[in-house]
């Protein structure tokens, strides 16, 4: 938990409370996604990362997983939250990141043979990382985007490879590799969104929470105290 606990037997807080805000949950347990939100200025009151099956369907398009992952996270922690009652109400934010080479899905590889040839597939080709991010509401309503980013990855050498590999920072990343690491070096050109290929798109995700009544500029003022 983060942040203020809420008693289950007092009375719900009012937003005519001064410094009170309504609780967030970061359907996640990426560090990479509470690190965004918090450069955001938003606070995430708990982490609840979800289990859940990401094999893609059969014949699903990389777009359409991301979009279905990111809903099935946040219908997970909604069901949490409802047997939770300081999370009562509380907003929740899910997202998932798809790389796609066409409509070849790669692996969030946890083996370096996986990691490998995921890196030779993007040596000196472009590609597109798909993140979508679900937003669910204090009422239950399900809001949902999609951010569509193009990459284009220098010629990779057997070095790039080897040492990458070494360094371990593409276990559990999506396409095996993370472009706020050492991989950034990587990125010939980036179209889009870089705070959606590392996990979380910052604009769409504050514009849905400031579109269904969160406060998000409460913690930029804060910071000014």
């Amino acid at each position: 938990m983060f942040g203020r606990r809420a008693s289950s037997s007092s009375p719900s807080p009012s937003s005519s409370v001064p410094g009170w805000r309504p609780r967030l949950v970061l359907a996640s347990a990426s560090p990479r996604r509470l690190a965004l939100l918090d450069q955001a200025g938003i606070k995430a009151d708990s982490l609840l990362p979800t289990d859940i099956d990401e094999t893609p369907k059969k014949n699903e398009r990389p777009r359409d997983l991301a979009r279905r992952l990111a809903r099935e996270k946040a219908e997970a922690a909604l069901v949490v939250t409802r047997n939770q009652p300081e999370l009562t109400g509380a907003y929740i934010i899910a997202a998932d990141t798809v790389v796609a080479l066409g409509r070849r899905v790669l692996p969030k590889p946890e083996i370096v043979d996986e990691a490998a040839e995921c890196l030779r597939l993007l040596s000196g080709r472009a590609h597109r990382v798909y993140t979508a991010v679900t937003l669910v509401t204090p009422k239950g309503a399900f809001r949902e985007r999609l951010v569509e980013t193009r990459i284009r990855f220098k010629r990779l050498s057997s070095e790039d490879i080897e040492s990458y590999l070494a360094s371990g920072e593409w276990r559990g990343k999506a396409g095996g590799y993370a472009a706020q690491g050492i991989a950034g070096s990587f990125i010939v050109k980036l179209v889009g969104s870089h705070s959606a290929v590392v996990g979380l798109p910052l604009y769409e995700t504050l514009s849905l929470l400031g579109g269904e009544g969160y406060p998000v500029h409460m913690g930029w003022l804060q910071a000014a105290n």
